[in-house]
């Protein structure tokens, strides 16, 4: 089983005994998000990033899929997925999202013991936003340990489920 298996059931594949760093990827026309009535972020054209960090994760797993999604090619340009996000002035939403790493595998409740622990997590995903930002890329964040209300406007929709899992060290830049 690959670590791209259906949502909530991700496999124990890892790379050199590490579990990695997992987004799913939605473009949207716009996208907000609340915490207890007040309105924390808020995009328009741009993605909605859910971000998981595991337990094993290192700033390198993040700034290397932070790179992937500066680079995605998937905004039209006639009538083909062609432009990044720089090419269109998109922004990111960033959502920290402990629950990409639940296992569901087992049982009706999904176990997260692979996910980072809190303190871990906020730094790892902090640094993932970095580097977007050092991309040149305008993120947005959620906030981390927080309930979020997320709402969004699908577009496409275009949706990529992700993970540093097989990446090779070199050419997350080509084409």
């Amino acid at each position: 089983m690959s670590a791209a298996t259906t949502l909530g059931c991700w496999s124990d594949a890892s790379v050199g005994g590490r579990r990695l760093t997992r987004a799913i990827v939605q473009r949207v026309r716009s996208a907000t998000i609340d915490v207890a009535e007040e309105r924390v972020a808020e995009i328009k054209s741009g993605v909605v990033v859910l971000v998981g960090v595991g337990a094993n994760d290192r700033p390198e797993d993040g700034e290397r899929l932070a790179a992937k999604i500066a680079g995605l090619r998937i905004f039209e340009e006639a009538g083909k997925m062609q432009r990044s996000l720089a090419d269109v002035g998109g922004v990111v939403l960033a959502v920290p999202q402990f629950t990409l790493y639940g296992d569901a595998r087992h049982g009706r409740r999904p176990d997260f013991t692979a996910a980072a622990p809190p303190e871990l997590g906020k730094r790892l995903f902090d640094a993932f936003c970095g580097a977007l930002r050092g991309d040149g890329i305008e993120v947005r964040q959620g906030r981390f340990g927080a309930t979020m209300l997320v709402r969004l406007e699908a577009d496409g929709p275009v949706t990529l489920a992700l993970s540093t899992d097989g990446w090779r060290e070199s050419g997350l830049g080509s084409s």
